[in-house]
């Protein structure tokens, strides 16, 4: 789930609106996105928002601040050349309003970025003017004359019409949806390049014009002549005529681990200088790229299937590493089959993407770890959304019997309860987040209040300001925790043994990715 516990939109995402929207954990259903346009509207407010800080912070003027933030930008993606278009066909106007005190919110309603629905009610990040918002917007209406003329719609998804950032969307939506690597010569679901679902998922591959080379699989003929399992072992001792892979790895029990989970399992994290004005500076969209090719996840540093280091102060190895550093045998046997928004109904979706083989390959340590978004939606009215205990056992069950018959016999099978979220609110709510600090002005509550308004929210549930609604989420999550502990108790199954863990939840280390720097 991790989307909720972190800030969810980033400001330079609003210039590729479908990557930001492609990338983006807040939607269990990404066709929601499609309904409600409130993934512009926050990308917008954002936006708008660092111009404004970066021009206080450099003391320039509004166009300065756009030229600086365009001039931060990476190449790739087009990411610095989309900015520089967006900054052309609305920069004049962004400069009148907020020449005219005009603040974000106003500032994107006025651009049509933001609407307000007939029946529904104004959503704002700020408070509200003075003077009255109808009267407030007018007058901003009459400043800029007239909405701009664009070449395409504001929905977000027919800017992927345009030329030069067609393949880009197509590459990122083949990724998302079948959750196998885009570049894949072979087929066999491994890849040689490193993002859009590559080796930061799974396993580098190590042949990619050969379908039976692959990591996790069973060492053909002792790989004799050719590493066939990709952990860098094979060949003949000389000294004695052995196989270096039967010489070290027989009776080792090498297995791999797999991860089925959600934005917690792929490590979704945006970096705080992509939007604190104080703190941009040429470096600090250095990894935007790979992370927008990466779903804004950085599945190589998580907990489940990391192989890098953490970033963030977590000193923990993941699982990966430590399987590894007992038995090197298990070299790049792992697969991080998890996605933003994913849920035990969604799941059904991808699983299809697991890479193992009953009778080909070693056994697996597959981790479920679906923690959050069977309780999280962004619906107003959330709990009739959230996943009953019935249908959440149904959900289950289906997944067992898949990997049942995939994996290969003596694997095992991990639940991860889910976890209180009520921390989301008891320990951010009166904090400022990243976007506020400079003026004071934004509080976390502040943000989830937003969110919900557009029902764009990660946790509808945990991030509000209704006690009872919080208490409500918490208990459907127990009541889910406690139907996994009862299928883990009761059911059998031929291949692998179920076992159920409360979720690891580090509290320290998460605050230590929300808190402010």
């Amino acid at each position: 789930m991790q989307s909720p516990w972190k800030v969810f939109m980033v400001a330079p995402l609003f210039f590729l609106p479908p990557l930001q929207s492609l990338a983006s954990p807040l939607y269990e259903d990404q066709s929601r996105l499609s309904d409600s346009n409130g993934h512009t509207c926050v990308g917008c407010v954002l936006v708008v928002s660092v111009i404004e800080q970066l021009a206080q912070v450099h003391n320039s003027t509004v166009q300065g601040a756009m030229e600086r933030l365009c001039s931060y930008l990476p190449e790739k993606l087009f990411l610095k050349t989309t900015c520089y278009l967006i900054i052309d066909k609305f920069g004049s106007d962004i400069i009148k309003l907020l020449s005219a005190d005009m603040n974000a919110d106003v500032v994107c309603h006025t651009l049509e970025f933001c609407k307000q629905n007939i029946g529904q009610p104004l959503c704002q990040l700020y408070p509200l003017p003075k003077a009255a918002w109808e009267f407030t917007l007018e007058k901003a209406r009459q400043i800029v004359k007239k909405p701009p003329i664009l070449k395409y719609s504001r929905s977000g998804s027919d800017i992927c019409s345009l030329p030069f950032l067609a393949k880009i969307c197509q590459k990122i939506k083949l990724a998302i949806e079948r959750s196998v690597p885009f570049k894949d010569v072979d087929s066999d679901k491994y890849s040689i390049f490193p993002t859009l679902r590559g080796y930061h998922w799974r396993g580098r591959d190590c042949n990619d014009s050969d379908e039976s080379v692959y990591p996790g699989r069973r060492p053909n003929n002792w790989d004799v002549h050719q590493d066939s399992n990709c952990n860098g072992i094979w060949g003949v001792d000389p000294k004695d005529g052995v196989p270096y892979e039967k010489k070290f790895c027989e009776g080792s029990q090498p297995r791999g681990i797999i991860l089925l989970g959600d934005s917690a399992g792929a490590h979704f994290h945006i970096s705080p200088e992509w939007i604190t004005a104080s703190q941009m500076s040429l470096n600090s969209f250095i990894s935007l790229p790979t992370a927008l090719t990466d779903e804004l996840d950085w599945p190589q540093l998580s907990g489940a299937t990391g192989f890098l280091d953490s970033t963030v102060g977590i000193k923990e190895k993941s699982i990966y590493l430590r399987l590894w550093k007992r038995n090197h045998c298990n070299h790049r046997d792992y697969q991080n089959i998890a996605r933003n928004g994913a849920s035990s109904q969604n799941l059904k979706t991808f699983i299809e993407s697991l890479s193992r083989h009953t009778m080909l390959d070693h056994p697996a340590i597959v981790i479920y770890a679906m923690i959050g978004n069977d309780v999280c939606n962004g619906k107003r009215d959330t709990v009739p959304a959230m996943t009953t205990p019935e249908k959440f056992y149904s959900n289950v069950m289906q997944t067992l019997k898949y990997l049942n018959s995939h994996l290969p016999k003596g694997s095992h099978v991990i639940f991860y309860g889910l976890p209180d979220g009520t921390f989301l609110w008891d320990n951010l709510h009166n904090r400022y987040h990243p976007l506020g600090q400079l003026n004071k002005d934004v509080t976390y509550a502040q943000l989830y209040s937003f969110l919900n308004c557009l029902q764009v929210s990660p946790c509808h549930g945990w991030m509000s300001s209704n006690k009872t609604l919080r208490t409500l989420t918490s208990e459907r999550a127990e009541q889910l925790s406690n139907t996994l502990k009862k299928i883990a108790a009761k059911e059998k199954f031929t291949n692998f043994n179920l076992f159920y863990m409360e979720f690891a939840f580090h509290e320290t280390s998460v605050q230590h990715k929300l808190k402010p720097n």
